[in-house]
């Protein structure tokens, strides 16, 4: 599938901002395999004094921006076009969670995407009792990592309910857990926390979701999100496993990675600080639009 993809940020502050830095997790990476960025582009206006790019430990994309000068608004326009693999047929090799403690035991990998480095608590994605005793009740005995990966996936997205006004960026996972209510963010870090809890190695990946609009409905322009969902790892034979506890399913065509983190701290959008007095206002606007083959186009013409 080949997605169009833009992303605007705009904050406004009012009084000028000084000594602006931000750090910037927006560009999509290439994921062998998975998907492949043909084309991108990021503005930023006002145009910062000092800009730069690299790759952080996890590999994923970063963009520093520094401003030097006063600013009174900052404006962050992403565009790229990407080409996204459907998920290739996969043979059911998970392990057992019987014997997952003992194959991590034995894991001596310390590359980045080695499951060694997602197994503990985290600021995020805490361990503890409550949650970890959820998951337990919803593990089949003698089931296999993928297994519990979908079933306490479904549990989340059963007893949580969605709503936006009833967390913030900074809401704990234990608070919104308890509350049984949140966004994509706060159904990610519970099931982080569950799945570390039990012993399955867990992270964040921070992303685009396409939607569909309702039956009857026109789709309209930018009023898609951002999004978040988890990978797990489930062995060594099948490896890492993506899933959507937000819309209980296992995260497919339709999905799009920025990057990958231990938590939403690993790779937060746009993260930084600045001098000033006043308040902030920010607006988002995201669009995911299927580009459509020529041939495609003019088969369907109509005269």
């Amino acid at each position: 599938m080949l997605y169009d993809v833009t992303l605007n940020i705009n904050y406004t502050y009012s009084q000028p901002t000084d000594q602006t830095r931000n750090l910037l997790r927006l560009l999509p990476r290439d994921i062998a395999e998975v998907q492949r960025i043909e084309d991108w582009s990021l503005t930023l206006t006002s145009p910062p004094s000092e800009q730069g790019h690299f790759t952080d430990y996890f590999g994923n994309n970063v963009t520093s921006a520094v401003w030097h000068r006063p600013v009174e608004e900052v404006k962050i326009a992403l565009s790229f076009r990407v080409h996204r693999h459907a998920d290739a047929p996969r043979l059911s090799l998970a392990t057992s969670m019987r014997r997952l403690p003992a194959v991590l035991s034995a894991n001596r990998d310390a590359t980045p995407q080695s499951p060694l480095h997602f197994t503990a608590t985290t600021r995020r994605a805490p361990v503890n009792y409550e949650m970890t005793a959820f998951a337990r009740d919803h593990i089949r005995p003698g089931g296999t990592a993928l297994d519990a990966v979908r079933a306490i996936g479904a549990a989340i997205h059963s007893e949580m309910t969605y709503a936006v006004d009833a967390t913030d960026v900074d809401t704990e996972a234990s608070d919104a857990f308890a509350a049984r209510a949140g966004v994509c963010q706060d159904f990610s870090h519970i099931m982080i926390a569950c799945l570390r809890g039990v012993g399955i190695p867990a992270g964040y990946v921070s992303g685009f979701l396409r939607t569909y609009p309702p039956p009857g409905q026109d789709r309209l322009i930018g009023v898609d999100a951002m999004h978040a969902w988890v990978r797990a790892w489930v062995g060594p034979e099948l490896g890492w496993v993506e899933f959507d506890p937000t819309n209980n399913q296992v995260a497919g065509i339709d999905y799009i990675a920025i990057g990958y983190g231990r938590d939403y701290d690993d790779i937060a959008p746009v993260r930084g600080s600045m001098r000033g007095a006043g308040t902030s206002t920010s607006e988002q606007s995201v669009d995911v639009a299927v580009v459509t083959p020529p041939s495609s186009r003019k088969a369907s013409r109509r005269d």
